[in-house]
């Protein structure tokens, strides 16, 4: 059994940025997330562990979050989000299975052109330090919409880093599904938004994630995991933004997809980063 595992989930800049921010607001007491066993990252946790890894100082990663200069290029995509969540309750609520319903997920039209997926590429390559998979190990969830069923990547799946993050991110009704040796993906994130199941093999997982909102547009809620992972053995904590963060996530409208949300979401991340110190800190490093 590993020890220590990390789970980070999704959320766009908004979750990558806050996740960020509350890792460095940890080390800043000397708790140090990146001794986990185990990363478990979903869309925007994928970028997060996968940054985690690339051997970079934390300050650095929090600079890319808070400094124009550093920050990534990106545009706001372009989406009506009324009718992206209508579009994806009307494919859960018609009924069937899981896999069918993440099969209809696969459907839903992209509000950006086929041709976004090269320029999504750039940018998730942009996002990334290194595009190599670290030694230690990390685990990916995407959506095979072919299939309806949870991908997981990791350094043996003959997959690129840079492709599996961008399977993990690529939200469907909003950017093209990816291809991969044949095969379509979607965000991991409609399967679950955390996949914190995936870390039941450690002593202690510890999840970074939002709150899922209701109804859930998920297969697997973060309730249903926390009952498996506790019967199994693990002892588990979860953060979720505090008022401060949630405020940061509001400036902008509530859009997660906003790139403008970057700074005043890892500004407030670090503080609630510090404010959890004591809280995490035996859980965390507890021989």
């Amino acid at each position: 059994m590993l020890d220590r595992a990390l789970v980070l989930g999704a959320g766009g800049h908004a979750a990558i940025a806050w996740e960020i921010g509350v890792i460095v607001g940890l080390s800043d007491v000397g708790v140090d997330l990146r001794n986990a066993d185990l990363f478990v990252g979903t869309s925007a946790g994928s970028v997060v562990a996968a940054q985690l890894n690339a051997g970079l100082p934390l300050e650095e990663l929090f600079r890319r979050q808070t400094d124009p200069a550093l920050q990534t290029s990106e545009p706001t995509p372009p989406v009506d989000f009324p009718r992206w969540r209508a579009d994806l309750l009307r494919a859960k609520q018609t009924g069937g299975s899981a896999p069918e319903f993440l099969r209809q997920v696969g459907t839903i039209r992209s509000t950006t052109p086929a041709t976004a997926e090269f320029d999504r590429r750039r940018i998730i390559v942009s996002r990334l330090p290194v595009h190599t998979w670290p030694q230690k190990k990390l685990l990916i969830a995407a959506v095979d919409v072919q299939s309806g069923t949870r991908e997981v990547f990791d350094a043996g799946s003959n997959v690129e880093l840079t492709d599996a993050v961008m399977a993990s991110c690529a939200v469907a009704g909003i950017w093209p599904a990816v291809s991969i040796h044949g095969r379509r993906y979607v965000d991991g994130g409609f399967y679950s938004i955390d996949n914190a199941d995936l870390a039941a093999n450690a002593r202690r997982v510890l999840i970074l994630t939002f709150p899922v909102r209701v109804p859930p547009l998920c297969v697997v809620t973060l309730d249903q995991t926390l009952e498996t992972l506790r019967r199994g053995g693990c002892a588990v904590e979860v953060v979720h933004p505090d008022e401060a963060s949630e405020a940061a996530f509001a400036s902008v409208g509530g859009n997660f997809l906003d790139p403008a949300v970057r700074r005043s979401a890892a500004l407030a991340g670090r503080e609630q980063g510090r404010a959890l110190a004591g809280r995490l800190a035996s859980f965390w490093d507890q021989l």
